[in-house]
């Protein structure tokens, strides 16, 4: 039934969401950051600025710097974040494993843009998702990221929502990986683009990192594939 309205309301030219905050983990997630004095959020993969307005929304008072390829959704991520004085929207780029440039593909459902293809199994059960065009981005590194934004005393948290590019976005870091308190990652269940690390894989990197899970969110659940195919986790240093 949401399907079907969400469909409709869109030929009529609107969009239907949740709330942004309205999930129960939001909480959560926030009382997570504030338990490990995180005063710094970098939001990968930031799209229109659903994760920072969340945050916001239930708590948080740290900053947030966010990042999003697509150059006509980092248009609207700017005018949703210019009434925060704590949020930063970076120029346009998308994160990954080294500094440079790649094409985006765009995808019909704006989250779900990409620098991954989608697989043909994906294509076929996800097809409202299929790939509309591709830009060119620059790609930014979070070590050097780190490095221009986190001052000395920042507790540094890491969100990636990057579309089958988490692994890449923790290349990245490189050594700068000390300086992140926590991460949260969204893992796939089902491989829905081209190259995707499987969940099994990037837990065993963070447990390798240092990080312990803290918090599991249940992700999106297809019913054309009949199962859940991705998931979130919400990881920290344990601090001694």
């Amino acid at each position: 039934m949401v399907g079907r309205i969400r469909r409709l309301c869109r030929r009529l030219g609107f969009d239907v969401a949740a709330y942004p905050g309205a999930a129960p983990h939001w909480p959560r997630v926030v009382a997570l950051l504030q338990a490990h004095e995180i005063s710094l959020v970098f939001d990968v993969g930031a799209n229109e600025g659903q994760y920072a307005t969340s945050l916001f929304n239930n708590g948080y008072g740290g900053r947030i710097v966010s990042y999003e390829p697509v150059s006509a959704v980092h248009e609207i991520l700017n005018r949703n974040a210019a009434a925060h004085a704590s949020w930063e929207v970076a120029p346009r780029a998308a994160v990954g494993a080294q500094e440079g440039e790649a094409v985006v593909h765009i995808s019909g459902e704006s989250d779900m843009s990409s620098l991954h293809e989608m697989t043909q199994t994906a294509q076929k059960h996800l097809s409202r998702a299929r790939m509309t065009g591709r830009e060119r981005t620059k790609v930014v590194t979070l070590a050097h990221e780190l490095a221009r934004r986190a001052g000395a005393q920042d507790r540094v948290f890491v969100k990636s929502d990057t579309q089958g590019h988490e692994a890449d976005v923790l290349d990245g870091l490189g050594d700068a990986v000390s300086r992140v308190a926590g991460v949260q990652l969204e893992l796939a269940l089902e491989p829905v683009y081209e190259g995707q690390a499987r969940y099994l894989e990037l837990m065993t990197r963070l447990e390798g990192l240092g990080f312990t899970p803290s918090l599991v969110i249940p992700g999106y659940y297809s019913r054309h594939y009949g199962r859940m195919l991705e998931f979130d986790v919400v990881a920290f240093r344990d601090r001694g």
